[in-house]
């Protein structure tokens, strides 16, 4: 691939379990950990075509090869991209974005968990992730509320770790920017209602920690949202 040309995205497609032409899944494996790899270090841009490559490891088919090299393509073309951290006059806080698709794998339609935290608005990430739900959410509010419940466990997490480095700075709130006004509405209110009595008790502890102040949580708009590139393909 040294020679190959370069893509302008990382992945144009959306993937499928198959059972056409299989490929190798020793060389298939050994090129998605690789990325994988960069992915967890340096790459979030490529967080989500990762998520689904990753979950063809046992019998990867020609499609998902071809996707494999996409990304590959992508790198070549963007090897110059990294994340750049300088000082900042501005105070620190820790800023994070959250969203998540809906239904949008045609395999068990399950959804994708996307978040991505920064100590500055316009500041590189420090942390990021994609991530498969763990179960499938009725309406695309519930898929929000359920991301939102992840997301909030490494919020405070990183504020407790933020906390240990520098006891200067005291990041007591975390500040949550989504793009579902149902599910920020439904952090606020503790009333069950015909379209959330059935999500699980263990995504409430969210109104805990706004209640308790530890978690602010806004509107952003779609248009605004950076965290898409971690839940869905992007262009």
């Amino acid at each position: 691939m040294l020679e190959c040309k370069p893509r302008a995205t990382a992945s144009e497609q959306k993937l499928e379990s198959n059972d056409k032409d299989p490929v190798d899944p020793k060389c298939y494996r050994e090129a998605v950990g690789s990325l994988i790899y960069a992915t967890t270090c340096a790459r979030p841009d490529i967080c989500w075509i990762m998520t689904k490559l990753s979950q063809y490891l046992s019998r990867p088919t020609k499609e998902h090869w071809i996707a494999v090299k996409h990304v590959l393509r992508y790198l070549k073309g963007t090897l110059d991209y990294a994340l750049c951290y300088c000082k900042c006059a501005d105070g620190l806080h820790l800023i994070e974005y959250i969203n998540a698709d809906w239904a949008s794998s045609t395999d068990d339609r399950r959804n994708i968990t996307g978040y991505c935290f920064s100590l500055t608005k316009t500041g590189p990430l420090i942390s990021w992730k994609s991530r498969k739900q763990r179960t499938v959410a009725l309406s695309s509010c519930e898929a929000e509320y359920m991301a939102l419940a992840a997301t909030v466990q490494e919020g405070l997490h990183l504020a407790h770790l933020l906390n240990d480095i520098d006891e200067t700075c005291q990041y007591e709130t975390v500040m949550i920017y989504g793009d579902n006004q149902g599910a920020i509405a439904l952090t606020k209110n503790p009333m069950n209602h015909q379209r959330s009595k059935q999500i699980d008790v263990r995504y409430h502890f969210i109104r805990t920690e706004v209640c308790s102040g530890r978690v602010v949580i806004e509107f952003c708009p779609t248009t605004e949202m950076v965290a898409d590139f971690d839940d869905k393909a992007c262009d």
